[in-house]
């Protein structure tokens, strides 16, 4: 898929830490349900490439991707478990190297102009603004469209329900990440609905 496809598919794209695996589905279906299809699984658990696995076959609705990939090792583990795009936290050579060799769509993490141009450089325009509110935030956004007017972002970190709407506001915002949608009480609890509930309040900013 090409990544701003991805990207646009609804208005916020949740981080989702899964630590236990038999909450993976329920909690993609209750995503899904609420108008949120496209779910980044991050690597920063144990079960985040068995989750990417079992929701990419039983979440037809869902376009599961992979967050927190640091290396091309981990690029190519999410790639042969099913995720159709991958999000890293930072972007280097030896990730951009990796990236022009996988075979799904690949979104870097960047917190600067140098690396926004590396990225341009390999042929990517398509980046997520990582940390967003610690680097500038929407002013960040500002200052890096008038260079740069051809490069789209999902912004990520430290974004609630209540700045969402400012950042999707901008020229060159395509949507934004969040953690808010997937609150760790509410999956542990098994607390469907509320998570559902949530995806529908950041389904409507679109």
């Amino acid at each position: 898929m090409n990544p701003r496809d991805i990207l646009t598919a609804g208005a916020v794209v949740p981080v989702m830490a899964i630590d236990d695996i038999s909450t993976a589905v329920d909690l993609a279906h209750a995503l899904v349900e609420g108008g949120i299809p496209t779910l980044e699984i991050t690597l920063r658990t144990s079960a985040g490439i068995e989750a990417i696995r079992l929701i990419k076959k039983e979440v037809p609705n869902a376009i599961v991707g992979a967050g927190t990939v640091i290396n091309g090792e981990q690029l190519k583990a999410v790639e042969d478990a099913g995720a159709v795009f991958a999000i890293s936290p930072g972007f280097n050579l030896n990730f951009a190297k990796a990236a022009q060799q996988s075979s799904i769509a690949v979104i870097p993490g960047i917190a600067t102009p140098g690396e926004l141009m590396l990225a341009l450089e390999h042929g990517i325009d398509t980046m997520k603004l990582f940390p967003a509110e610690v680097v500038g935030g929407k002013n960040m956004l500002k200052a890096l469209y008038g260079p740069f007017p051809q490069v789209k972002f999902c912004p990520t970190g430290g974004i609630s329900l209540e700045t969402a709407p400012d950042y999707l506001k901008l020229p060159n915002v395509l949507c934004v990440g969040g953690s808010w949608l997937t609150p760790k009480d509410a999956v542990q609890n098994k607390d469907w609905a509320t998570i559902t509930r949530l995806a529908k309040e950041a389904a409507a900013l679109k």
